[in-house]
């Protein structure tokens, strides 16, 4: 995986929703068929139900909880200001889909702030310790980018030099769980390596899950409706919910790979295995966020700075404050140390971040905090996770789960070889899935071998 200079800045891919005064939905059941169906109302839904409207095709989707945007969600009550509680980097501004899109609906995007700090005790790093730590974070990369040119796969862990000295807990951390949720030893070299670059961090002002509700916006979703059992064959598709039967052509489904791993859906015929191996492979990681709020800006930080430390162990986080020159601060914990903290419930989690945050800035941070509030992924039961992320041996799942078996196909982040783990990489997948089931319903004319080349070699690069 390639990361700029601002390699450190907080990655957490996961997500994007809505509040329930402005998703659109049925009052009444979904209709009883439709050309295409699709399951889930994430960032690949949406994308996949906008294409098909697009080509003039009758599509609908069903979203098994109460709200649009899976895992993406803006909360903007509990704060007064928009809290992204999943998703809240857009990476590649000018070639990001949902980027482009979001500007033409007044949606603000803006670059995150190029001064990101390193803490050292109760200091900010020097400048020698700086490029330091940056040389350290060049060294990591380029061996695993050496690794994966191996014919074997391998965890990433296995490939870091063995002389990163005081450098190496924090290069773990932000290269593992803060870049993609999974601790290091757990990830693919071959799948960190053939991540694009991931560089213009931006975020939404209103909010990712504000945006994809606007995106929504026409879209027919049945919120509140679980696809129970799908029944595929090639000539077509029929999903089971608790509203009623829907008949379909085409049918897209965009579940996280640990739902489908889970069985969370059941399938008739079932899945073939090495589509339920492939999801295995890609199992989510583990982020999450704890959001507290610190009036009167205590720890004398910037609006949007992020913040990391220099670490011996597992057990840090990253802050970013004064969101949007608010008083809201969040620090996010992931990997296997988040996934324990966050198990532990949310008394644990705040007490972590405040005493994380008075290691650095003083004890008396505590008495700062006012309001409150965690997110906890893994306990969602539609969601279980974060991000996709292949495990040692598991790249080439990402391509088997992308390929279509007669009439259903798959769309997500998980799908998706180089941008998985980002909402820009779900919304490609849930397009290209769309045009898949188009061209096959007989929508769209079929793709050019070669412009399906072309196609291909872009997105790989």
């Amino acid at each position: 995986m390639k990361f700029t200079r601002r390699a450190f800045v907080l990655t957490s891919g996961a997500v994007v929703g809505l509040p329930a005064w402005a998703r659109f939905a049925w009052a009444a059941p979904p209709p009883r068929e439709a050309d295409i169906a699709v399951v889930g109302a994430g960032a690949a839904g949406i994308a996949a139900a906008r294409r098909v409207l697009a080509a003039g095709r009758s599509v609908v989707v069903v979203e098994a909880t109460g709200q649009i945007g899976g895992r993406c969600l803006t909360d903007a009550a509990t704060f007064g200001v928009p809290f992204d509680r999943g998703a809240r980097w857009l990476y590649n501004p000018d070639s990001n889909p949902v980027a482009r899109l979001a500007r033409p609906l007044g949606f603000e995007i803006t670059p995150a702030p190029r001064g990101q700090r390193l803490r050292i005790g109760r200091r900010n790093a020097r400048a020698g310790e700086m490029e330091d730590f940056l040389a350290a974070l060049v060294r990591v990369n380029r061996a695993i980018g050496d690794a994966a040119r191996g014919k074997a796969d391998s965890p990433c862990l296995d490939a870091l030099p063995k002389d990163l000295g005081e450098w190496r807990a924090t290069a773990e951390f932000v290269l593992g769980p803060l870049g993609t949720g999974k601790d290091l030893k757990d990830i693919s070299v071959m799948d960190f390596a053939r991540a694009a670059e991931r560089s213009g961090d931006s975020f939404c002002r209103q909010g990712l899950g504000a945006l994809l509700t606007k995106l929504a916006a026409g879209v027919p979703v049945a919120t509140a409706t679980p696809a129970t059992r799908i029944v595929w064959s090639n000539r077509g598709a029929e999903i089971e919910t608790p509203a009623g039967r829907i008949a379909a052509r085409a049918v897209i489904v965009t579940a996280s790979t640990n739902v489908l791993a889970a069985g969370r859906i059941k399938f008739s015929p079932e899945l073939p295995r090495r589509v339920l191996d492939a999801a295995a492979r890609l199992g989510l990681g583990s982020s999450d966020r704890i959001a507290l709020e610190l009036p009167g800006n205590p720890l004398g930080l910037a609006r949007d700075d992020v913040v990391i430390e220099q670490s011996n162990g597992a057990r840090t986080g990253a802050l970013l404050a004064n969101v949007g020159g608010s008083s809201l601060c969040t620090v996010e914990v992931a990997g296997g140390f988040g996934r324990e903290l966050s198990a532990q419930g949310e008394a644990a989690m705040v007490a972590f971040a405040t005493e994380w945050l008075g290691r650095m800035y003083g004890s008396d941070i505590a008495a700062s905090v006012r309001r409150t509030a965690v997110t906890q992924w893994n306990a969602m039961p539609y969601v279980l996770g974060a991000r996709s992320v292949a495990a040692p041996g598991g790249q080439p799942s990402r391509k088997i789960l992308g390929e279509p078996l007669g009439a259903l196909s798959f769309a997500g982040e998980a799908t998706h070889e180089t941008l998985w783990g980002t909402v820009g990489g779900a919304w490609e997948s849930g397009e290209r899935a769309a045009e898949a089931a188009l061209r096959r319903i007989g929508a769209l004319k079929p793709e050019p071998a070669a412009a399906t080349t072309r196609r291909k070699k872009k997105r790989n690069n």
